[in-house]
């Protein structure tokens, strides 16, 4: 079958479209702010972190908040009907260390809630909490080096804000984690303005799940979570609600300080993103838009050399590996990885997702780790 040429400007829009997109990488490589060296400072601080099948992260990501050179730090962490080992893990690691830690198990989820919602609002509400002046919410698979929450406290106190958002760097192990997360990472940095975040007269904000420490006054304000119950990017819609509120939303790098493996494999790769990629109020109407716009951008280096304007295929594909190269080592401090020259495969689990997402909304339930919740007010 003999493809038609595609006309001239076809190619032209798309790799017009892949400057603006350069242009959007090398503004946030110049102007997302470093963390600072460790404030000697230490307010009371309460660490909570939702736990659901978590197994072969969260002892690791627990032990490096343990380890944090913060004397003033609590930790609570809410079991939520976890059934993978990670109850036993989480147990094992609260007799070590009584005095720091706290784990409550919940195998309840109440009508009106999402599980990682209700667990942390569960976790705000427990003396450690209440008493503290920040929280820190964190998932369960986010690493710290010690001094990590040291420098968080120094950012605080040089740049001033009630809310910090820790941009994480991202480890990536196997195979289609090397080729698809890479991407993904760039496309949501591209939507996260450093000088708009940070300025109070913006209505951008940024809030990550890897890291957010907020004023617990601040948090109290705005109704804490109680406020959302049933929205799955509850990171983001905290930092709207509090931006909104007019307090100040700060952000910063965390690499080399804060780190994630964001999936292993596959399929926990296509069902986190399921979980995320409609998660905001009203996606489901721009669903079939961005299954259109996936397929195509992702494909875009393929089609365009079968009709007839290799030139720019060839062009796309260098220019989008180099942008996605950039990223990763700037903002994960990854080493050189052949897969980045693969980013097109991302369209298997990017579509996958979309598909996947859209039913669940259209089902009114959101899924995450073998557990549907009605997504209803």
């Amino acid at each position: 079958m003999i493809l038609p040429v595609v006309p001239l400007a076809v190619p032209l829009i798309l790799l017009g479209l892949v400057a603006l997109e350069w242009w959007l990488t090398l503004d946030r490589v110049r102007h997302f702010p470093e963390l600072p060296e460790p404030s000697k400072a230490r307010p009371t601080v309460c660490l909570c972190m939702p736990v659901r099948n978590e197994v072969f992260e969260v002892g690791s990501a627990l032990d490096s908040w343990l380890d944090q050179d913060f004397a003033s730090l609590r930790l609570v962490v809410i079991d939520d009907g976890s059934t993978d080992g990670s109850t036993q893990l989480l147990q094992a690691r609260a007799l070590a260390f009584p005095d720091r830690l706290q784990v409550l198990r919940n195998d309840r989820l109440p009508p009106g809630w999402l599980g990682k919602n209700h667990a942390l609002h569960v976790a705000v509400q427990q003396p450690q909490a209440r008493a503290a002046d920040w929280l820190l919410f964190v998932d369960a698979d986010i690493h710290a080096h010690p001094d990590l929450l040291a420098r968080a406290i120094a950012h605080l106190d040089a740049r001033g804000g009630d809310f910090l958002a820790l941009w994480p760097a991202m480890r990536v192990v196997g195979f289609w984690e090397r080729v698809a997360i890479p991407s993904a990472f760039l496309m949501i940095l591209w939507g996260v303005p450093p000088r708009r975040v940070q300025d109070p007269t913006s209505r951008f904000a940024f809030g990550a799940g890897a890291f957010i420490l907020v004023r617990r006054a601040a948090y109290d304000a705005i109704g804490g979570h109680a406020a959302a119950p049933l929205l799955a990017i509850d990171d983001v819609g905290l930092a709207i609600r509090l931006k909104q509120a007019g307090y100040g939303n700060a952000l910063a790098k965390g690499v080399p300080h804060l780190w994630l493996r964001p999936a292993h494999g596959l399929v926990e790769l296509i069902a986190s993103l399921r979980k995320n990629v409609l998660g905001l109020p009203g996606m489901l109407l721009v669903a079939p838009f961005l299954f259109l716009l996936a397929l195509v951008f992702f494909s875009a280096p393929v089609w365009l050399i079968l009709m007839g304007q290799a030139w720019a295929g060839i062009l796309l594909w260098l220019a989008v590996t180099a942008m996605v190269g950039l990223a990763q080592l700037r903002f994960s401090g990854a080493q050189i990885d052949g897969c980045w020259a693969l980013w097109p495969l991302a369209l298997v689990p990017t579509l996958a997702a979309i598909v996947l997402a859209a039913w669940d909304r259209l089902r009114g339930v959101n899924r995450w780790r073998g557990r549907d919740v009605v997504l209803r007010p």
